[in-house]
């Protein structure tokens, strides 16, 4: 595993994004940066991390030879990496916020976006971002975010952390490529904030609207129970949960 460490970079995605059309990549290069100026999230949202408190990497996972059915596979299995990575150092109350948000009861501690490489249309790699909040205690513009200090008290290691994520990364993507990811999905389901409770969802039109979360689909739209129970499945783009 190559690892190239960074001051400060606008974005380890963007970043490792432009290496790969550069050069051949190793399997599992990761890009980390103590501060990022413009980190990238879902739907183009920013991830701000002050320099030095957080992980804020990216991994280039190369999958050549693997044709992959389901792109939302990768995301179920990162965001369970990163469950298995935080449940070893006993952060309590651990969520997935659909698609890949990891909470704390119902604290954002953990941003994931993958972005994946197509070439002659199947994904020939991807790159996965991770943005952790580690050692930060100060969410002042954030009321939703926080940190595993801020939860337990405890001062983390960095670079154990980060070697836990990859390692636990490489344990879970051994399983693209087997095209039966039923236990996968129900996994990722035990853990999906709100399941079964009921839920306000806003449309992007802005018209609310009740709903109770019964799982996801390998193509990764949500499927939510609503009036007249009938269950309608939504893509990132159509809805977006309130809590």
């Amino acid at each position: 595993m190559k690892i190239i460490k960074l001051d400060a970079i606008d974005s380890t995605n963007s970043y490792l994004k432009t290496l790969s059309t550069q050069k051949n990549l190793d399997d599992y290069t990761v890009v980390i940066a103590k501060m990022q100026t413009n980190g990238k999230g879902q739907m183009g949202s920013k991830w701000e991390s002050p320099s030095g408190k957080n992980l804020t990497f990216s991994v280039f996972k190369q999958f050549s030879s693997v044709y992959i059915e389901y792109p939302f596979v990768i995301s179920m299995l990162v965001s369970l990496a990163i469950i298995n990575t935080l449940e070893k150092f006993q952060i309590p109350k651990l969520f997935i916020k659909w698609p890949n948000d990891i909470l704390s009861d119902n604290k954002k501690i953990c941003g994931i976006l993958i972005e994946n490489l197509i070439k002659s249309k199947i994904i020939d790699a991807t790159i996965i971002g991770v943005g952790l909040n580690v050692n930060q205690t100060n969410f002042e513009n954030l009321p939703k975010g926080s940190s595993l200090k801020n939860l337990t008290g405890n001062f983390y290691d960095l670079n154990e952390l980060l070697f836990s994520v990859i390692q636990n990364i490489k344990n879970r993507l051994v399983h693209i490529g087997n095209h039966e990811y039923t236990d996968i999905k129900e996994t990722y389901e035990n853990y999906l904030f709100r399941k079964d409770k009921p839920s306000t969802f806003k449309t992007k039109t802005g018209t609310l609207f009740m709903g109770y979360i019964k799982g996801v689909n390998y193509d990764g739209t949500l499927n939510v129970l609503i009036e007249d129970n009938v269950v309608e499945s939504y893509d990132l783009k159509a809805i977006e949960l309130l809590y």
